[in-house]
């Protein structure tokens, strides 16, 4: 059966659907329908933060569900499921696959790679490691991780150099080249030929959120274009 839910996400895009703040979409209800305008386009799963918002998409949906509860570190950056806590709670609503930071913080007293071996020890689920640099990918498929992500790439205070830089190719393809873990590119990945790209180099899977489920931010990327003429 896992093996399956695999096999369904070889060479198909993933949506993101994540609202955070004051956005007008930032609801179980809203995100739900972003999740399911987005099946209706041909995406084969769906990626959701929280517990509330994952579980209704979860309810009204057919397909793959990503789950993951974002927390923060201690100097204020994002934390992907970052405790046993938050892996119960997603189990609890059916969570096809969990979404776990894979970097070397700690949590819980484990780093990353360390916290992905319990996981897996401990419950029958498929984990979504996700990373921000090659060293992290590689223990986190050592740890057994069921995929790689490169969700955090540029958003860790090591890669946050990247994050003005488009996708992240050359790491896709270095993990493609040195882990046989299916790895899912995401992050900056804006247009229909990145994704193209992605999969060409040998990406397992393609996520993209922003330029999909994020109006107000594509709105501003208009915005600030025809000030610069």
């Amino acid at each position: 059966m896992l093996n399956e839910l695999i096999e369904k996400l070889k060479g198909q895009l993933i949506v993101s659907c994540q609202a955070e703040g004051d956005s007008p979409f930032n609801s179980p209800e809203g995100i739900t329908m972003f999740a399911k305008a987005a099946i209706m386009g041909g995406a084969a799963a769906i990626r959701s933060e929280g517990i509330e918002k994952t579980k209704m998409i979860i309810e009204q949906t057919q397909v793959p569900v990503i789950g993951l509860i974002k927390s923060k570190f201690e100097d204020g950056s994002v934390r992907i499921t970052g405790s046993l806590k938050d892996v119960k709670d997603l189990i609890s609503i059916g969570t096809h696959i969990i979404a776990t930071d894979g970097t070397f913080r700690k949590r819980e007293n484990l780093t990353g790679p360390e916290f992905i071996k319990k996981v897996k020890a401990d419950f029958n689920c498929l984990i979504m490691a996700d990373i921000a640099k090659e060293d992290e990918a590689i223990a986190c498929a050592e740890a057994g991780a069921d995929f790689i992500s490169t969700t955090l790439n540029g958003y860790t205070p090591e890669t946050v150099e990247d994050k003005i830089k488009s996708p992240n190719f050359e790491l896709v393809k270095s993990l493609v080249d040195k882990i046989k873990t299916p790895i899912i590119a995401e992050g900056r990945i804006n247009t229909p030929q990145d994704a193209k790209k992605m999969i060409e180099l040998g990406a397992f899977a393609v996520v993209v959120g922003t330029a999909i489920t994020r109006p107000h931010i594509i709105t501003s990327w208009f915005v600030e274009a025809m000030k610069k003429v």
